[in-house]
């Protein structure tokens, strides 16, 4: 079965179209190597690769006939990511909330307004 064909049916990827370009891009490697999207995948093979900044590593159990539902996906493959990767992932989680709450977008006119006022009404007390 071909790499992104076998990716997709995992459930690595939403759709084929992305696990092809996620190839093409050179994120997926296979037992080491970067691999185009038509390479042949067999069990025992050891795929690698990069998703989301994270860095997954999995063995390659078995086939599948075609794709499969999450609960059946364990049957195909052996997820080996170390969990230092999710770890690293959950820390980049938390440096992005530091500098803007998720939802809040660019200031509206209102809020605009209101910090003018603010800030006239310190500069000129500061006087």
């Amino acid at each position: 079965m071909r790499v992104d064909k076998y990716l997709w049916c995992i459930r690595y990827y939403k759709t084929r179209t992305i696990a092809t370009t996620a190839c093409k891009k050179g994120q997926v490697r296979v037992n080491g190597d970067v691999v185009k999207p038509s390479r042949e995948v067999y069990p025992q093979d050891v795929i690698q690769l990069r998703k989301d900044q994270i860095n997954y590593k999995l063995t390659v159990n078995d086939i599948p006939e075609s794709r499969v539902s999450a609960k059946l996906v364990d049957i195909y493959r052996t997820d080996t990511t170390p969990k230092e990767q999710f770890d690293a992932q959950e820390l980049l989680k938390y440096s992005k909330d530091y500098y803007r709450k998720k939802g809040v977008g660019r200031p509206t006119k209102k809020d605009r307004r209101d910090i003018d006022d603010f800030t006239d009404e310190n500069a000129t007390t500061d006087i």
